[in-house]
């Protein structure tokens, strides 16, 4: 696909649309408000930003709709994309911690907007959103990662079904070249690329002859760490511990630390779903768990995380938007619920229970906008409240 400057709009005003508009200066940045001046009957390509849902007047009545991806198909270079619930952007990060020696670049869905990156590296390591992917009908990747799927962004997408189908789209675009890391689940989907499946890390470690006990992650970082060691074997045909086990996992993500008691706490605030929120319990399914749960859920459904910790030993402290939904999950499945609706309560709250033997861990499985910033801002108001715990 080639475009010239004057051939194009952007639908959106954030990172990615100002990132094309540095590119193409004579095209024209719109948003809801420009709703009266944008012309529905004309025939420019019109590049959507991520952020912006596919119910959107603007987009439905659009001709000609196109990706950031699609825009730039043609200056792409080998390329890794990188998707799936959770794990995207450290699978990312991993990736370019190992390629990096090979003049690798990374960004898209994270740091650097993919019409910023470099042109000239020969791989571009792309954390590839679902929001992406459904405007996305002609680019595709050399090399697939897909971490495993579980119900996100409903409300964008308007069901689970459609959120999975923009999770699988590049199989279907992909040729007999191409090569897709993909759960098994997925092994019957119909693509020409060379597809590798796998249920767990071990798995994988099988098929690559990876070594798991030399690696230092453990869940839910595991997985991502040995996606990104298999995209180093196959396409240099190496495998190296030494290097992967210097990477230091981002803030915010199963960070472990102690208060003044000695006890331990664990900021996950980037666990903004289910999914993210069952795999950072697994290692510590044995402690005495005691829980911040809540947020904007995103209209996701939340039984598979009460389903999951029902029998263990759990307390729940409900925050955020969904308080009342919490709390009502909670009663249902028998689970012990404090109703806090904000997150200094909670943390107050844990304090008078949490032990020596107990952790205290937030891991909201919801997104955070409706009382903070960001994940980033949720997770250091924890840490903070923590640490003048007395």
């Amino acid at each position: 696909m080639t475009i010239h400057n004057d051939k194009i709009r952007i639908l959106g005003k954030g990172i990615t649309a100002l990132a094309l508009k540095d590119k193409f200066p004579n095209a024209t940045l719109y948003d809801d408000s420009d709703f009266d001046t944008y012309d529905f009957d004309s025939d420019e390509f019109t590049v959507v930003s991520p952020g912006i849902p596919p119910y959107n007047e603007m987009v439905l009545k659009s001709k000609n709709l196109v990706s950031d991806y699609d825009l730039f198909e043609s200056i792409i270079p080998f390329s890794i994309w990188i998707s799936g619930t959770n794990g995207k952007t450290t699978t990312t990060q991993m990736c370019q911690h190992l390629l990096e020696e090979y003049n690798s670049v990374c960004g898209g869905n994270i740091g650097i907007p993919l019409s910023s990156m470099d042109e000239k590296a020969p791989i571009w390591i792309l954390e590839t959103s679902s929001f992406t992917l459904h405007y996305t009908n002609r680019s595709k990747p050399n090399i697939y990662l897909l971490l495993p799927i579980s119900e996100d962004h409903i409300t964008w997408h308007g069901s689970f079904k459609e959120y999975q189908n923009a999770k699988l789209k590049p199989l279907s675009l992909m040729k007999e070249n191409d090569i897709a890391i993909i759960p098994e689940h997925f092994k019957d989907f119909k693509t020409q690329a060379h597809v590798i499946t796998y249920k767990n890390s071990d798995d994988l470690c099988e098929y690559f002859k990876i070594d798991k006990s030399k690696i230092k992650f453990k869940e839910p970082f595991l997985l991502d760490a040995i996606l990104a060691m298999c995209t180093q074997k196959i396409i240099f045909d190496e495998i190296n511990y030494d290097l992967i086990n210097e990477f230091i996992i981002d803030k915010h993500k199963v960070e472990e630390f102690r208060d003044k008691k000695d006890r331990l706490w664990i900021d996950d605030s980037k666990a903004t779903n289910v999914d993210a929120t069952i795999n950072a319990l697994v290692p510590y399914i044995k402690n005495d768990i005691h829980i911040i749960l809540g947020g904007d859920d995103k209209g996701a459904n939340l039984v598979p995380l009460f389903e999951n910790i029902k029998d263990m030993d759990i307390y729940v402290y409900a925050i955020g938007s969904n308080t009342n939904k919490i709390v009502d999950y909670c009663n249902e499945y028998k689970i012990k619920v404090e109703s806090c609706t904000y997150l200094n309560i909670a943390v107050a709250k844990m304090d008078e229970k949490l032990t020596k033997n107990s952790v205290g861990i937030l891991s909201p499985a919801a997104a955070s906008l409706d009382q903070f910033k960001s994940y980033a801002h949720r997770g250091d108001e924890f840490k903070n409240l923590v640490s003048c715990l007395s």
